[in-house]
């Protein structure tokens, strides 16, 4: 995989894992119910769900993405379409966050549940999977190996979710109240035009440049 590739890749995938859903909100509410520490186990429970993510594309996908570039054109489109309705979904966000749902209380908080509880979320997110399998064979080079590429973005994917998912159960352990809704209403939308502008950038994208 190309530096500049690589590079468009953590970029995006940041944007993507940064911006709340619900994973991150579980990961914050973790932090507030249980501490950084115990908050762990279910960073990891959304980490290994990125793996399954990955697999998934790299199963079903990298051999029909290398052969057709008709396929290849209707992925690319999909993820600039997913990318611009969530950008613009994010650009009407009121700022508010459903905390409360994403902490409902639970019998069990044993590392185990808490491991599960998010590995469950993550993998049975089907906006997951859609955006998983539009974005990820756009950073893959058809005529390299495909299981080392994908092995590297599952890698840095995970990586970035459990950086992230850190952030949020620090917050929700230390600061909660730092997030205001005037605070959350900033992130969205500066996300949300970001995620507008790698809209754009996604429809002018070609599968020779990777």
């Amino acid at each position: 995989m190309h530096t500049t590739t690589l590079v468009a890749f953590i970029v995006v995938a940041f944007i993507a894992i940064a911006t709340p859903g619900p994973t991150v909100l579980l990961a914050l509410a973790n932090g507030s119910r249980f501490g950084l520490r115990r908050s762990v186990p279910g960073m990891l429970g959304a980490v290994a769900s990125d793996f399954v993510l990955v697999g998934a594309v790299a199963l079903g996908l990298g051999a029909l993405l290398a052969a057709s570039e008709f396929w290849f054109s209707v992925l690319k489109w999909v993820g600039a379409a997913y990318l611009a309705w969530l950008g613009l979904r994010l650009l009407r966000s009121k700022g508010g966050l459903d905390v409360a749902a994403a902490s409902d209380a639970s019998a069990d908080t044993s590392p185990r549940a808490v491991f599960a509880k998010s590995f469950l979320v993550a993998v049975t997110n089907p906006k997951g999977y859609l955006f998983c399998s539009a974005l990820l064979p756009q950073f893959i080079d058809a005529g390299a190996a495909q299981w080392p590429q994908y092995a590297t973005i599952s890698v840095v994917f995970a990586g970035l979710d459990f950086i992230v998912m850190f952030i949020y159960a620090a917050v929700g352990a230390h600061a909660m109240r730092l997030l205001h809704r005037r605070a959350v209403l900033w992130m969205d939308r500066c996300c949300g035009a970001a995620l507008l502008a790698l809209s754009g950038t996604l429809a002018l994208y070609r599968r020779s440049s990777t």
